[in-house]
């Protein structure tokens, strides 16, 4: 069975700041998303930093650590017979014997980060924003980010064994 990798995990976890810093920059995004999203200097300036990378942190952490369950497959396999490898009919032994390193690549993962950017990360902010009275601007600078960062996130835990 797959385990779980903790520094993939970690470094994972580390990915959505890196990529941030450069996709909110005002040299890339970072001037359109500001008149999008109605921010300020002054409400930027406004929040407790610290709180905010702690708490983002922590989120990440516990969005890279879905990501893994998400790109490897022998970890789907697990949870079909309830995780227990003891509990399991011998014919999970032959299918993870089998495909033991199927499909664990960065490419692989990078597919199912992106895959799970447009599927379910799109969707859900596009609602928001449509809600929140957004432009497409807005909607389209957020989904983006989380796409890319889905996909190095994806890649990193998959293809690091």
């Amino acid at each position: 069975m797959a385990d779980f990798n903790y520094m993939a995990i970690l470094v994972a976890a580390i990915v959505p700041f890196i990529i941030g810093f450069a996709w909110y920059n005002p040299k890339l995004f970072g001037t359109t998303w500001m008149r999008e999203a109605e921010m300020t200097e002054e409400k930027m300036k406004s929040g407790n930093m610290a709180v905010i990378f702690i708490v983002t942190l922590i989120l990440s952490f516990i969005l890279a650590f879905f990501v893994q369950t998400l790109t490897i497959h022998q970890m789907s396999a697990a949870s079909l017979m309830g995780g227990d490898p003891e509990l399991a009919k011998p014919s999970y032994e032959a299918f993870m014997n089998d495909y033991k390193d199927a499909f664990r690549t960065f490419k692989h993962g990078a597919l199912h980060g992106v895959l799970a950017g447009l599927f379910l990360f799109f969707p859900v902010i596009a609602i928001n924003g449509l809600f929140e009275r957004k432009s497409w601007k807005y909607i389209l600078i957020n989904s983006g980010y989380w796409i890319v960062s889905l996909a190095v996130m994806g890649a990193i835990v998959c293809g690091w064994r």
